[in-house]
């Protein structure tokens, strides 16, 4: 155990080297299907996986993530290249990429904080299941530009290939740790169809992977306020699709690994590495959970590891192609497999009798969207103004009042709970106008008045006490409500000592 440059952790070297040798084998495969799926060149998938991997693992937000030429942010693009082709998407990726920056520089990056378990539950157990879908695709065949399954002994040899596969990933931890599962697995798969001729899938099926370094390659687009229409909203929804799930990966990490990353660097460095793909023949991209998750569960906890990864993809661009391309499909299909199992948050069914309705409901919400739509940003955002609404409707039921009236016949109102636009009616209703005494004190010492709902609301109510010529008094408001209150200097009790500071959201 060593240090490695100035970081405040040891790092296992074997570890770190091995898991990232294990997550270039997993990204390439997969880097390559998103951008076939999406009509881009084979190239410009892997050129993403080597410039995102390589930018975020050496300035990225946290050690462990991994980046790379990721689906989810690819799928935003496939209408732009269908409508306009591949120059102006290397153009939505750059500026995606400056949209990344500017949140993480103006630090926008802590809304994630915003973002429920629920939400994570069901963000979490949508990416499983896109993870496991997509890999039945290898199950299939092109046959007069037909896609159909597999049949007879090329399904028996791809399903006892992926079953080896699974079986070595599941059992060979038991018996030692000091290698990777999944990359034992991969090697062992390889060499079986290698050494006996076994006729399967192969890596070149999808594509051929040799190439150069990645060209410098200014995108081919008019410069003028039409193109920058065009482009903006998918950029934008790729920069919202990529953060999100970084964001959330890196929650994810800082969870298994009890350390804490930094959001806003990490969207820096998602950003500075989609500017580059537009400009160097990347597809861009974005956090890969998966391979993420195939990285941690191979040891490594620094940064080495993603280096490794990227330059490995770049080295077999370069020089490896002819060998990668014999990889038999069916080993990478079966580690893809166990990944998705272990993505999946299976601890959401162990306490969905716990949870409340609203809460279940969210988490399936949010992963329909993320399976049928592989909007990741969408499903979010839906899942995040669900709980919004049920908080604020949960809340507004916990507005109350205490009424008393004292021995000089002074009527007293203690108002408890949060005072905003979903408790104002319920607020308004707990008065007693016409019946009340000439005299009425309102505290809200337990209270909090928070917009300017409330505020209308407690406006409405001195109105309608001083249309009766009764005397209302306020007590314990912050100077804020003060100041917007209509008629304040009437009927407010200033207590220096006891009123509170909050201030009060007036947009």
């Amino acid at each position: 155990m060593k240090k490695y440059f100035d970081f405040k952790q040891a790092v296992n070297y074997k570890a770190e080297f091995l898991a990232g040798l294990t997550v270039a084998m997993t990204m390439i495969p997969e880097s390559l299907s998103f951008a076939i799926l999406a009509g881009f060149p084979p190239l410009t998938g892997l050129y993403a996986a080597f410039i995102m991997g390589l930018v975020t693992a050496i300035v990225g937000g946290r050690p462990g993530m991994v980046s790379g030429g990721a689906g989810a942010t690819v799928i935003v693009l496939i209408a732009l290249m269908k409508s306009n082709g591949l120059e102006y998407v290397f153009a939505a990726v750059a500026l995606a990429g400056i949209i990344q920056i500017l949140v993480g520089v103006f630090k926008l990056g802590k809304f994630i904080r915003l973002v429920p378990q629920p939400v994570m539950f069901g963000f979490v157990n949508g990416l499983a299941v896109i993870i496991f879908m997509s890999q039945l695709e290898q199950f299939k065949t092109i046959v007069n530009g037909q896609s159909i399954w597999l049949s007879g002994s090329p399904m028996l040899i791809m399903l006892g290939l992926v079953a080896l596969t699974i079986g070595i990933v599941v059992f060979l931890p038991k018996i030692t740790k000091a290698v990777p599962a999944s990359l034992v697995a991969i090697i062992v798969v390889f060499a079986l169809v290698f050494f006996f001729g076994i006729e399967t899938k192969t890596v070149r099926d999808i594509a051929s992977i040799s190439g150069g370094f990645p060209p410098f390659h200014i995108p081919n687009i008019p410069l003028n306020f039409e193109t920058l229409q065009l482009i903006f909203p998918y950029a934008l929804i790729m920069a919202s699709v990529g953060l999100t799930e970084g964001l959330l990966t890196l929650n994810l990490v800082d969870e298994i690994t009890e350390t804490k990353g930094n959001g806003n660097r990490e969207c820096i460095a998602q950003g500075s590495a989609n500017i580059l793909n537009g400009f160097f023949f990347g597809m861009g991209g974005c956090p890969m959970i998966a391979q993420t998750l195939v990285n941690l569960s191979a040891g490594s906890r620094a940064r080495l590891s993603g280096i490794i990864a990227a330059l490995t993809i770049l080295m077999i661009i370069l020089f490896g192609a002819p060998i990668i391309e014999q990889l038999p499909m069916a080993a990478l299909v079966g580690v893809m497999i166990m990944v998705a199992i272990g993505t999946f948050e299976w601890a959401s069914f162990r306490i969905i009798n716990k949870m409340p309705k609203h809460d279940i409901f969210v988490g399936v919400v949010v992963a329909l969207i993320t399976i049928l739509l592989h909007n990741l940003a969408l499903a979010v955002l839906i899942g995040v103004i669900i709980s919004a609404l049920v908080f604020a409707w949960e809340s507004a039921k916990r507005i109350r009042a205490k009424k008393y009236v004292d021995e000089k016949g002074v009527k007293h109102y203690e108002i408890y709970g949060p005072l905003f636009f979903a408790s104002t009616a319920a607020f308004t209703e707990k008065f007693d106008i016409s019946n009340d005494p000439n005299e009425v004190i309102i505290d809200f010492k337990e209270s909090k008045i928070t917009d300017m709902s409330a505020i209308e609301a407690v406006n409405k109510i001195t109105e309608r006490y001083a249309k009766r010529n009764k005397t209302v008094h306020l007590r314990h408001l912050s100077s804020d409500c003060r100041q917007l209150l209509k008629n304040a200097d009437d009927v407010i009790e200033v207590n220096i000592i006891e009123d509170p500071t909050y201030q009060v959201i007036s947009e």
